[in-house]
This record gives structure tokens, sequence and C-alpha cells, in this order.
């Protein structure tokens, strides 16, 4: 190797390779996809989950079981210590990292992604705003628990009409951040956004979306859950409050608070059920709301494990020129 040979994006020429990029919400089938994707086109799997990426977390997550695991290259999964907090920045590093690899070998990379914040800074490269002040978002905090946060909205509608227009009036922690971000910088959020930011390179992006229908979708996140708790979710969030406490955050995350609340008697076993079902229901909807803003997504009208759906997926693949079938 010469002495330039890490000069950014020039020492390697890529013929623009294909990345396939499966998204869509919690249990429409996106795991079952990718692994049809890699068995027919020589693909290997990174996972765009934010909680799959944390060991010891299993149940709950709905990562590929050990013979999926088996049956494709994957990775991006259980790399992570459960008190370790990954950040957009550091995901979109590794996962860069992780195609140039796949790339080398001449792979097909299938990036799976239910985490929608990471799927952008991977694609489009992160918005790097300004820094943030404590003592600022201290004095906001104060003002939105002394006037209520339509107060808040108000003071970002007269700094960034069109910021106020994307966060909603109840989000104080997205009010707070806009505000900062716009006495700050004396220049308009909504701007800054459109400023892209690094954005991935050497790839043709190919967005496959699964759209299953709303009433099938949730009948399968209240039987998905269901499972969780049979299969022993109550038993490895204990396990796991058990060994690391408070410290291991994705104890908050969908699923394990449920399980968290039930072991401290807040609810029942039922009613945690219950809960948990709502909650990923409510995720599912919050994915598809940003999904819907990805660009140029071909979506898909049904569950990844279906037949017709992957026939469809495969034409898609094929005709983006996506590498060679085995």
């Amino acid at each position: 190797m010469g002495p330039d040979h890490h000069d950014g994006h020039h020492d390697v020429h890529y013929d623009d390779s294909l990345l396939v990029v499966i998204l869509g919400p919690t249990a429409s089938g996106k795991t079952a996809l990718s692994l049809a994707l890699a068995q027919k086109f020589g693909g290997e799997i990174v996972n765009c989950d934010s909680v799959a990426m944390i060991r010891e977390f299993d149940i709950g997550t709905a990562k590929p079981s050990a013979s999926e695991l088996a049956s494709a290259p994957h990775h991006l999964f259980d790399c992570v210590d459960p008190t370790q907090y990954v950040t957009a920045g550091e995901y979109t590093r590794r996962a860069r990292q992780v195609l140039t690899e796949i790339n080398l070998r001449r792979h097909l990379p299938i990036v799976v992604g239910g985490t929608g914040l990471y799927l952008r800074a991977l694609l489009e490269g992160l918005f790097s705003g300004p820094q943030r002040s404590e003592e600022l978002r201290e004095r906001l905090r104060e003002s939105a628990a002394r006037h209520g946060s339509g107060h808040l909205h108000r003071v970002l509608r007269r700094l960034d009409r069109a910021a106020a227009e994307l966060v909603h009036a109840n989000d104080i922690p997205k009010l707070i951040r806009a505000i900062e971000v716009c006495l700050a910088s004396r220049q308009k959020m909504s701007e800054l956004w459109q400023q892209g930011r690094d954005p991935l390179r050497g790839f043709r992006i190919l967005r496959l979306g699964l759209d299953p229908e709303r009433a099938a979708l949730y009948d399968r996140i209240n039987q998905r859950a269901r499972q969780m708790f049979e299969a022993g979710l109550v038993e490895e969030t204990e396990r796991l409050l058990a060994k690391y406490g408070a410290a291991a955050r994705p104890l908050a995350s969908l699923g394990y608070k449920q399980a968290v609340q039930f072991l401290r008697g807040d609810l029942t076993r039922e009613q945690a059920l219950q809960a948990a079902q709502q909650a990923h229901r409510n995720y599912a909807k919050r994915q598809m709301t940003w999904f819907r803003r990805e660009p140029e997504v071909v979506w898909l009208k049904g569950f990844g494990d279906e037949e017709q759906i992957q026939q469809q997926a495969f034409r898609s693949v094929a005709e983006s020129g996506g590498g060679k079938e085995l």
C-alpha cells in the first residue's frame, strides 16, 4: 500500500455498488425479507435497530434466531454493552465501515432498519448543530414548567415558524433543542436541516419499504408481544435489572419497560402485556410517519415473510442490478 492509501473517498473506485435498505414498522417481517434476499443474492445483513445492537437484550428485541444468524453473515447485532449508549453518529461510523468491507468482498449489503434516525444518519449524514448549552436548557425547562409546553412552542414559532411546524407542541425536549439551535446559530433550524451533512458515497441505494395493512400489522404486533411474554421476557428483564439496574438504558424501551412495571408491582401481568402491545402499536405508527418521509421508497404492500412480497423484492433488486443471483 502506498503512503497515500487513505486519502478519503478517492482511494477505492466503486462502480456505485447497490445497497438494499429494508425499512418498515416493527413486526412487518423485515428480518424474513432480509434473509430471503441474502440467500438469493449472496447478501450480508447490517442491523439498523438501536436496541438489537445491545448484548443480552434478546427476547424483547426480536433479534434473528441462532439458525437465522447462521444462514447469512450478520453485522452490528449484539455488539454493544448494556450500559453503553450508541449515538447516531457512532452508529454511522461503524455501519459505514462495515458497508465498505462488504463492498470490498463484492457482496450485496442489506441494511435492515427500524431506527429511523440511525438510518437517516447512515444514508444522508448527520446534521451537526451547535453545541448544547445546559444553562439555557434549564431556563427553558423551568419556563415550560411554569407556563406549559405551549409557551415554548410560541417562542419557537417567533424564532423559526418552519421549525415550529415540524415539532409537536408537547414535545418539550425537541422544542428546547430547536430553540437552542435558533439562538446559538442565528440560522433557522429548518434551513440547517436542508444542508445535508456528509451523505453516504459509493452506493446506489434501493429502499424497500414494508407497508402491511394496518389491522393485520396490529394483530401481528399484539401476537408478537404476547409471544415475548410467553418466551420469558419478564424473566430476562428481571435478570438484567438485577445485573445492571437503571444503568441499562434499554430497560426503558418497548416491552422491557412494561416488564419492569410488572416486576415492581405497578401493573398486573395482563396489564403489562396490554401496555406493551399498545406501546408497540404506537411505535409502529411513529415509524411509518418517519419512513414515509424517506425518499424514493419502493413500497411493498404486505409482510416480508409473504411469498409474493419476496418475489416483488427480488424483482426490484434484480432490476437495480443487484449482484448475481445464487
